[in-house]
């Protein structure tokens, strides 16, 4: 079929606009339910009592049930005595039923009884119904429950069944159908992914936020692509009884992407392309006088793409609205540069430095789905905004609890698999607190320190002078301000090779064999400035190393890139080796700090931090991952600053 270019881009506001205009009024059907399944559902009709609450008059208290007439001359000097025996009063307890021409309840413990239990002394008078649930004194018979569009809660529907509500009739959950395409695609569950492979897992997120937002949904086999098997499929699937459709991936303008033509062939497309990023290439269509939509293939574009447009319809469909956005204002901790005319969300990290919260980028990229889990903010950049400074104060949204928010411990700098471990141990803790790391390398995470972005930050920077870590770098950068300086480990860095060292790497002069293939880290990162140290330290020019200029953020990162054979080695520490199955060349032992804002010091979340690097369990796990030594683990490093 002939390829056909559309991404005619509409503002986000725009298409949203367009697509919910498109299907204005409609709602989903009607079915009648049991009503103690009906928590979350949406009334489709106004629910009335078929029966009053209480249906009988009953008592409150324990005590006695009298006429309130009876007692009207009591008083502390003229006590009133009251016969039980006579039936002028009768003992009743909490809930039973009042006697026939009882009308209020004496509590017992301001009556004295007579030993014999015949008579009753009191001090004080009652007014007609004192301590008695009347009849319908909290539901009246026929009496409107619960209006038509409202979102049944659990307490709802105690009050629906104490108004003898058995069924309600409710919306019905939207169907959803999701169809995954894509030739590269595999599902969960194969022994061995073929060699260009991916798993698919789009479907998994969106249907998790359709099923959210009250949807039930089916999902159908992958789809290769191609143009028939995508049209057939998306017929059968408009055949059946869903309300929309979406097409996730060859939502854009490629030779193998189809979902925009096939929309076209089969209905109606009312938008492709929109002004928003990650996102650009969705589709709003209509097929059947039912809503389609392409959703972009990419993991945050699809997420993004599902929340700003199939969300709302799903919303509208069953008669509710969307809960206003939790905002609050937090300071930019960095830079973020943005394209003018297009609207960006960016998935940030938030935690509160004493009273100010501040905010951490993620990276970006439409395939990072690891935005997506470690975020507990969003951003969104104006179209008519190139972006913000840094120190800006900025309106963001948050995706967590507030409280969730200010036990986030913000750990900007250098990379170590041991901040996993804190951060899972933390996790696990009563309060529960999350280490969110990224990593910007040794050097950054100084500069995060002295901008006060970060509570603590790793640094492993070798002064090459005197063979130091750490202290030089802080003088010279952070004279004059308090912080702390608190050892977490000692690790073995060295190069990363494949099993059994096919290319027999031994040491730093063979990274300038020709056959060789190395990947660096950062520059500002300790590893990248332990190896320059020792390129010069052993007379080796940087020029002659294949692969210096590129680079990678963490050990892991450079880890993968041997395993997969994109190159040959890369330096880093011994740890994400062994995690990776490769083996090891030694090259040195280096101290990693935890550099710490004296001011948080104190907190609870930083001395949770450091009563569990002192606990042997955590040295033992540490140690157990290999390449680590915590002979001085929680140790502080005394600087003279």
């Amino acid at each position: 079929m002939k390829r056909k270019i559309y991404l005619n881009m509409q503002p986000r506001e725009e298409a949203l606009a367009l697509f919910l205009s498109r299907f204005s009024g409609r709602k989903t059907g009607e079915e009648t339910i049991d009503v103690r399944s009906s928590w979350g559902r949406i009334t489709a009709a106004p629910v009335y009592a078929r029966l009053s609450s209480p249906s009988f008059h009953f008592a409150a208290m324990d005590g006695l049930a009298v006429s309130a007439d009876d007692t009207f001359t009591a008083s502390d000097q003229t006590p009133l005595t009251l016969h039980i025996a006579s039936g002028q009063a009768v003992m009743i307890n909490t809930g039973h039923t009042m006697p026939e021409g009882k009308n209020a309840v004496i509590m017992i413990e301001n009556v004295l009884l007579s030993d014999d239990g015949a008579t009753a002394v009191i001090r004080a008078p009652v007014y007609p119904w004192q301590h008695v649930r009347k009849v319908g004194e909290d539901i009246v018979a026929t009496e409107l429950l619960f209006p038509t569009g409202h979102e049944i809660r659990p307490a709802d529907v105690a009050a629906l069944i104490t108004g003898g509500c058995c069924t309600v009739s409710v919306r019905k959950r939207p169907r959803v159908c999701i169809l995954p395409t894509g030739s590269e695609l595999v599902p969960l569950g194969l022994a061995e992914i073929p060699a260009g492979k991916t798993i698919e897992s789009n479907s998994a997120a969106l249907a998790g936020l359709a099923e959210q937002s009250g949807a039930d949904v089916m999902i159908s086999p992958i789809i290769d692509d191609n143009f028939t098997a995508i049209e057939q499929q998306l017929k059968n699937s408009l055949a059946d009884d869903n309300d929309i459709v979406l097409i996730n991936a060859g939502s854009s303008a490629g030779s193998a992407d189809y979902t925009v033509q096939v929309i076209e062939k089969l209905g109606e497309v009312l938008v492709h392309g929109v002004t928003i990023m990650p996102g650009k290439p969705t589709i709003l269509g209509v097929i059947n006088d039912k809503p389609v939509v392409g959703i972009p293939g990419y993991p945050v574009s699809a997420i993004i793409a599902m929340e700003q447009f199939v969300i709302p319809l799903l919303t509208k469909m069953q008669g509710k609205s969307l809960p206003p956005a939790n905002m609050t204002q937090a300071v930019l901790a960095r830079d973020l540069p943005s394209p003018a005319g297009i609207e960006e969300f960016r998935r940030m990290v938030v935690g509160k430095i004493n009273e100010t919260a501040v905010a951490v980028p993620l990276k970006k990229g439409a395939g990072a789905i690891t935005t997506l889990t470690r975020a507990n903010a969003m951003l969104r950049i104006d179209a008519q905004s190139e972006g913000e400074k840094a120190g800006s104060l900025v309106d963001i949204e948050l995706l967590v609890p507030r409280h969730q928010m200010e036990r986030t411990i913000l750990c900007t700098g250098s990379h170590d698999l041991c901040l996993d471990l804190i951060n899972d141990r933390l996790r696990s803790q009563d309060p529960a607190y999350t280490l969110a790391s990224t990593h910007v390398g040794s050097f950054g995470g100084i500069m995060a320190i002295r901008e006060g972005t970060c509570h603590l930050a790793g640094s492993h920077l070798l002064n090459p002078e005197d063979g130091t870590y750490n202290v030089s770098a802080l003088r010279a950068h952070l004279n004059g301000q308090k912080i702390r300086l608190i050892t977490l480990v000692h690790r073995e860095q060295g190069f990363m090779i494949p099993s059994g060292n096919p290319k027999s790497i031994h040491s730093i002069h063979d990274l300038l064999r020709d056959d060789i293939r190395f990947i660096n880290r950062q520059a500002g990162s300790g590893t990248r400035v332990l190896l320059d140290y020792e390129l010069r330290r052993n007379d080796l020019d940087d020029d002659e190393i294949a692969g210096y200029e590129e680079e990678e953020y963490t050990h892991m990162a450079v880890a993968v890139a041997v395993l997969s054979g994109k190159v040959d080695t890369g330096l880093g520490i011994k740890s994400a080796a062994k995690a990776l199955g490769l083996d090891f060349v030694p090259l040195t032992e280096e101290r990693y700090d935890l550099i710490i804002l004296e001011e948080v010091f104190e907190s609870d979340m930083i001395q949770a931090i450091l009563n569990l690097i002192a606990t042997r369990s955590f040295k033992e796990a540490v140690e157990k991952m290999g390449g680590y030594s915590t002979r001085e683990t929680g140790r502080e490093v005394m600087l003279q600053m």
